[in-house]
């Protein structure tokens, strides 16, 4: 007998159809003895159209009441889904976050996990039940309801099985797995059998929207195996785990991950002096705007260019934050480019292979494609190029690393 923890997305639970599909899924494990535990979103566009009711009656509505609302979506999924699993003749039991209670700081909007009590759901466990459990929502202290940001059901289900010390935390969604880059985008991209905490950290971050990066971390962190699977296709789907419960001969690299929200800034001729980054970054990040790529380069006669990349929402922002600042920055020249992407080549094997740069910036020459910045990690190489050659850029990569043959 195994302890489960599954996650429904939303296009998972979209119809009541696909509720009763997912009732039909559950009952399967809870036949076969297995304890299972299901984490569900809110039923596709709900959250959507809960956000536009709000944006119908204010243009500022309130963070705490925003929570409120947006909670609501999650209980009905929970109560429909109990309602099928006790149509397949299961004892079965609904909780909303609060119900649980999932304790969180007060943030709203993005709040993050502080505690889980699991005497309820254990309870019930041990009872014989399913335990369905509203994601993406907690309390915090004062008895307030939290949501833990979009995404955030993939991190409710991680944080369940890390408090449950589940065998397994199974992600179901609309793929099958977690694949060496977007299949829309290279045909022969393939389905990895097993990727390493790290490396999947690597590719949310960088791009793969296969994962919410905060569940990869929490999973991670208390070391909990994850399975992204296919709610509409039987499979074995990618095992998420430690790096030495993965085949040590894996390839070198795993996966390209790739952004086009990406933009560039670009600050030429500021005075070469200590502090200069950080009197160019402070007024960024007091923007609350995060800065992903850096790249600083003494010019002439004592000046230095200063690059550096930021999501394309906040690229008016941040370009606007410089030139209020432009005066204590020695009046320096302040350039952007909206029309860029990043590229990342992703694997733990880049730790005891050399090369792995320099074979990526051949392939990508031999395409034509301008490197226009690089950044790396132990097992990552990003680069910076421009928007219209990234599909290129991809496929390219993903046929000079054979990423469409496995175990090379």
């Amino acid at each position: 007998m195994a302890l489960i923890v599954q996650k429904y997305g939303g296009t998972s639970v979209g119809t009541v159809e696909r509720i009763q599909a997912v009732a039909e899924k559950v009952a399967g494990f809870h036949k076969r003895g297995d304890q299972v535990v299901v984490v569900v979103s809110a039923m596709s566009g709900e959250t959507n159209r809960l956000i536009e009711l709000a944006n119908g009656v204010t243009d500022k509505p309130s963070p705490r009441e925003m929570d409120v609302l947006v909670s609501t979506g999650e209980q009905v999924t929970i109560a429909l889904l109990s309602m099928a699993l006790q149509k397949q003749g299961l004892n079965a039991r609904s909780y909303t976050g609060s119900q649980i209670p999932l304790r969180t700081d007060n943030t709203y909007s993005k709040a993050r996990i502080e505690e889980i009590d699991d005497k309820k759901v254990r309870a019930d466990l041990d009872g014989g039940s399913v335990v369905v459990v509203a994601g993406f929502q907690g309390v915090d202290n004062d008895g307030n309801i939290t949501t833990l940001g979009r995404g955030g059901s993939d991190t409710t289900a991680v944080a369940l099985a890390a408090a449950l010390k589940a065998d397994e935390c199974q992600i179901y969604t609309d793929v099958d797995g977690v694949y060496t880059t977007d299949p829309r985008v290279v045909d022969n991209a393939r389905r990895l059998d097993s990727i390493t905490f790290e490396e999947m950290l690597e590719m949310a971050s960088q791009g793969s929207k296969v994962l919410q990066i905060r569940s990869v971390e929490f999973a991670g962190k208390y070391n909990v195996p994850l399975r992204v699977l296919s709610s509409f296709q039987d499979g074995p789907g990618t095992l998420i785990t430690v790096e030495d419960e993965v085949d040590m001969e894996k390839p070198v690299i795993s996966g390209i991950a790739f952004t086009r929200d990406e933009a560039k800034i670009i600050v030429r001729g500021a005075p070469d002096t200590p502090g200069i980054a950080y009197k160019i970054l402070g007024p960024v990040s007091a923007e609350n705007i995060e800065v992903d790529m850096i790249v600083q380069n003494v010019g002439k006669d004592g000046a230095a260019d200063f690059t550096f990349t930021v999501h394309r929402n906040d690229f008016a922002r941040a370009q606007e934050a410089l030139r209020n600042a432009s005066e204590e920055l020695g009046n320096p020249e302040i350039i952007g480019d909206d029309k860029i992407a990043k590229v990342s080549l992703v694997g733990v094997g880049m730790r005891s292979h050399a090369g792995v740069a320099s074979k990526m910036f051949q392939a990508l020459a031999t395409e034509g494609v301008n490197i226009e910045m690089i950044s790396t990690s132990e097992i990552k190489v990003s680069v910076v190029i421009a928007e219209k050659y990234l599909e290129l850029a991809v496929r390219a990569l993903h046929s000079a690393f054979e990423l469409d043959q496995p175990g090379v």
